[in-house]
Parts: structure tokens; sequence; C-alpha cells
């Protein structure tokens, strides 16, 4: 099986070839458990997060549209549970529209925005970004996920990714800047 395309077994899973399904949690389980761990600072239940995520990939698996990337599908599950579960952790407020979307500005196609903060840096400020910076940071720069991909992901437009991600660096430069002084 390991010559056949996520999408392929999510399909063959799909129309019954359930012991399939394994194959696909081999292939994402550490990723799935890495954005987790990233996403969620460390929280130990990350484990119980991560085995919802397939029992929740496994039983809406006929909803997968073969014609789009399994990984976008399954990250998009991921993303609702650790949402979920920061909510639950943190009881934020919820936001009734997200400025970034309403008035997104002009964002190039897969710009980095010149992120060349030392992974030391990053991983010591990383929470102390909120909630819809860090996800863009983990999904592009740990998940190595592309603008498209994340846009799928977050169901938001391809310009508020690369917004979000710029945003997200200028907040990191502008801490580790505050910690240098």
């Amino acid at each position: 099986m390991d010559n056949k395309t996520d999408e392929e077994i999510a399909k063959l899973v799909a129309t019954g070839n359930l012991e399939l399904f394994s194959t696909l949690v081999r292939r994402y389980e550490g990723k799935i458990k890495r954005y987790g761990r990233k996403f969620l600072s460390g929280r130990e239940d990350i484990e119980d997060i991560a085995q919802n995520i397939f029992i929740k990939a496994y039983r809406n698996i006929k909803s997968f549209e073969p014609k789009r990337k399994f990984s976008s599908w399954i990250y998009r599950i991921a993303h609702n549970e650790f949402i979920n579960a920061l909510k639950k952790k943190k009881r934020e407020p919820l936001r009734f529209f997200d400025p970034d979307v309403i008035f997104p500005f002009l964002a190039g196609k897969n710009k980095d925005y010149g992120l060349v903060i030392d992974k030391e840096i990053l991983e010591k400020n990383l929470d102390k970004l909120e909630t819809k910076y860090k996800e863009v940071i983990v999904l592009r720069y740990y998940s190595d996920l592309s603008y498209k991909e994340i846009s799928e992901i977050l169901a938001v437009p391809t310009s508020t990714v690369g917004i979000r991600i710029k945003r997200a660096v200028n907040k990191l430069k502008t801490i580790y800047e505050g910690q240098n002084n």
C-alpha cells in the first residue's frame, strides 16, 4: 500500500476496505501529534486528542472528496479538535468577526516575510502569540504546509494566511527585540 497516494487509500477505505485506514494513521500520526504539541504547548492530552482526530476521520471518511488533498482534510479535522481543546482550556471569548479575514491586505503568494528567527527563539516565544497567529506559524514552519493548504485547513482566504504570517512574524520580532533591550 505504500505506493498508493493518501487520496487513493482514503477512497478505498470509504468503499469498504477499512483495514487500510491504519496506513493513513501511520502516515499522519506523528505529524498530527507534532502539530498538536506545538499548537497546544505541551498539553498532556495530545495522545487523546490525536486519537479523537483519527476516530472522527474514520467515521467521516465517506465525506472525503478524493479530488482534494487528504492532508488538508485531516489537518482541518485536527485544527478543529485543537481549537476546541484550547477553548475548553482557556474559555476564550468568541469573536464575531476577524479583521484579518474581513479586511485582508494584499499579500503576495507564499511570501515568508523574512522569518529568520532562530528556532530556539521561536520555540520560546510561540506561546506568546494569539491563537490565530500561532496556528499559521505552526502549520507553515513546523508542518511545512503551503499557504493554499493552510487556507483550506483554517477555512480562510489565502491572503488572510499571508497577513497572519506577516503579523505573527512582526509580533515575534517585537517580542524578541523587547527581550534583548
